[in-house]
């Protein structure tokens, strides 16, 4: 038996016993010890670097560390056994989720834009912007000897005559009766109940005194494969008290959903998935948003969860086996009624849970609520909407139908499978143009300050920009020497975007081939789906009208290096619309409108839903479209090849 310590950042250290030859990351998990590993362990990302700063373990070599990073004591814990006593350095990378946790401004223009736009358009569709949970004021008269009444039913009259509903139609549930009397007392009557409508009934959701200042809040959460987005909002008001953003702590168990949906039936697999997402990612981000606004948890009433089908289930604890396993049937599509304590998340005790519902076992609920915020449902032109997350999901159609599918793009649009990859946050590389003789860039970076990695859209335009160049081929190899490129010992070819010394940082911002090739298929994952559910139809690119793009992916596509890659189709740049995160947009909806909710709903029973495995052109429009931008250069007349 021998000690192993890893050392994190701030001075934490935490150790744990382990046997000879035990694996370094499953180590790594059994101590709730977070590493990166997007690959789950497999050794092809990269990202689960690990320091060896004392002792010894066995490591086997990998073309993701240098012979100068292996002589530094740098190992991939995935590939790092157990051979004596050692202390590990667990660096805070750029990519890590917990490093990654931000609450953001609340005055971006664009996002007011979005929300604003948003608002207008659902006035427009006659769709009510308005919360069901409002506060009722009333003064109760006071019990004596001669007035006997017990407290529930004096709360209960008073609603009667406040509301004119009847008494036998409103209901006071254990939560709100349990403090009942002391509220009453202490406020000397006057009091205000949070209600809420359903139909022809009143349900009183909460009783506080009449001078409280508590507003009637909510929380909408975009619930992604890689990260998180929440809005903490005033639901009478309809204003953002809070809003931030992190990574999803299941990322260690694998960056795609097939590697957690794996690791979840290993035992104690679901709740270790579980709690990855709930009390190591969602509750951390909660509570900071609360700590922002300055308001209690009880003071928030509702929560919509927008999420693709796996991670819906892995949140709710449920098997999600069936979900990757033909006939691809999940557990649910509608989820029903559920109250946030059911999964541990603490709330007022009422707290009802909402979650957009599935359309397949690919298609989740960030899509039917990222479909609801397009509007494309209530316009009569062609519109293509595309959410560019670890799984590419996609709906065509108008105000008569709406067909959807799902790729799997993998983690690339999210900084996954990127050595220098991360999310759109303070650090990355959003943007790039190089000089086409000098082969030198310019870069910006998201907080302006020193680049430390290459979120999604930064991604697109570093390889529109090096094939626009001429420094790689359409296989993404890259063809011209500078002091820019460098190949290391395996001969693998790599673009310098930044180099360490000028930055003080850890290591050169960096773009390689095999990132390249990874980015390749994750675009072209996305225009072979394009391009097959269209042909599903009878279609080609050129019906549509409009095109609808959303993900986190950067504060937006350049969309002419989108279409020069080939990601998208070559039609008038025009029709492009980048979106933001709708699949947040359309919970934040979901969250103040009961109109919203039963529309999203609507939406997700009435979406066709297209599976592309089983159509059989798909592999050969995929392998087609892995070059740059396509093998059938017709495709893309526009781009100078």
């Amino acid at each position: 038996m021998y000690k192993i310590e890893f050392a994190l950042s701030g001075d934490v250290r935490v150790a744990i016993d382990a046997n000879s030859g035990e694996n370094l990351l499953e180590l790594a998990r059994k101590a709730n010890v977070a590493i990166d590993a997007p690959c789950s362990g497999n050794g092809s990302c990269g990202k689960c670097r690990v320091r060896l700063v004392q002792g010894q373990v066995d490591s086997a070599s990998s073309r993701h560390i240098s012979e100068e990073e292996y002589a530094d004591g740098w190992r991939l814990a995935c590939c790092s056994t157990v051979s004596g006593d050692a202390v590990i350095e667990v660096p805070d990378i750029a990519s890590a989720y917990r490093s990654r946790m931000k609450v953001a401004d609340l005055d971006s223009p664009e996002e007011i834009a979005i929300f604003e736009g948003l608002r207008t358009q659902m006035l427009a569709a006659g769709i009510d912007f308005s919360s069901d949970l409002t506060f009722l004021p009333l003064t109760l008269s006071a019990p004596t000897l001669d007035d006997t009444m017990p407290d529930n039913e004096r709360l209960l009259r008073a609603v009667e005559e406040a509301t004119g509903c009847p008494y036998e139609k409103i209901i006071l549930p254990y939560a709100v009766l349990q403090d009942l009397s002391l509220v009453l007392r202490e406020s000397s009557w006057n009091v205000k109940c949070v209600i809420s409508r359903d139909g022809d009934r009143i349900q009183i959701r909460d009783v506080l005194p009449a001078d409280s200042d508590a507003p009637i809040a909510g929380f909408a959460l975009d619930l992604g494969t890689t990260s998180l987005a929440g809005l903490l909002v005033d639901l009478k008001s309809g204003k953002i008290l809070a809003k931030a953003s992190g990574g999803n702590g299941q990322i260690r168990y694998g960056a795609d959903v097939i590697n957690r949906i794996i690791e979840s039936e290993k035992p104690g697999g679901r709740k270790r998935l579980q709690d990855a997402v709930v009390q190591e990612s969602i509750l951390p981000l909660f509570t900071s948003m609360l700590h922002s606004a300055g308001i209690e948890a009880r003071s928030v009433y509702r929560m919509v969860l927008a999420g693709n089908t796996t991670m819906n289930h892995l949140l709710l604890g449920l098997h999600s086996d069936p979900v990757r396993m033909e006939p691809f049937i999940p557990s649910f599509f509608h989820a029903g009624y559920l109250y946030t304590r059911d999964i541990g998340i603490t709330m007022n005790p009422l707290a009802e849970l909402i979650v957009a519902p599935n359309i397949g076992s690919y298609v989740g609920g960030d899509i039917t609520a990222g479909t609801f915020a397009s509007m494309i449902w209530n316009k009569p032109e062609m519109s293509l909407f595309i959410d560019l997350g670890t799984n590419g999901e996609l709906v065509f159609g108008n105000s008569e139908f709406l067909m959807s599918c799902a790729c799997s793009a993998g983690p690339a649009f999210e900084g996954g499978d990127i050595s220098c990859g991360m999310r759109a946050t303070d650090g990355a590389i959003e943007a790039c143009t190089i000089d086409k003789e000098t082969m030198e860039p310019a870069l910006t970076v998201v907080g302006g300050g020193a680049p430390v990695g290459i979120c999604g859209s930064g991604i697109i335009d570093i390889i529109a920009e090096l094939f626009r160049c001429g420094i790689i081929n359409g296989k993404g190899k890259l063809i011209r020497e500078g002091r820019r490129v460098r190949r290391d010992e395996h001969g693998m070819g790599s673009f310098i975007l930044s180099f360490r010394e000028d930055t003080g940082g850890v290591k050169d911002v960096a773009i390689n081939e095999v990132d390249i090739d990874n980015f390749i298929r994750a675009k072209g994952a996305i225009f072979s789906a394009t391009t097959t559910m269209l042909t599903s139809l009878g279609f080609d690119p050129s019906v549509i009208e409009r095109v609808y793009v959303a993900g986190g992916i950067g504060s937006g596509i350049n969309m002419r290096n989108a279409v020069t890659i080939g990601m998208f189709p070559d039609i008038p740049l025009e029709y492009f619309h980048y979106i933001g995160n709708s699949s947040q947009t359309g919970a934040f909806a979901m969250l103040l409108s009961s109109e919203a909710r039963e529309k999203v709903e609507e939406l997700g029973r009435s979406m066709t839903y297209l599976e592309l495995s089983n159509e059989p052109g798909y592999m050969d429009a995929f392998v087609a479209a892995c070059f740059l931008p396509h093998t059938d250069a017709a495709l893309f007349p526009s781009v100078d090849i």
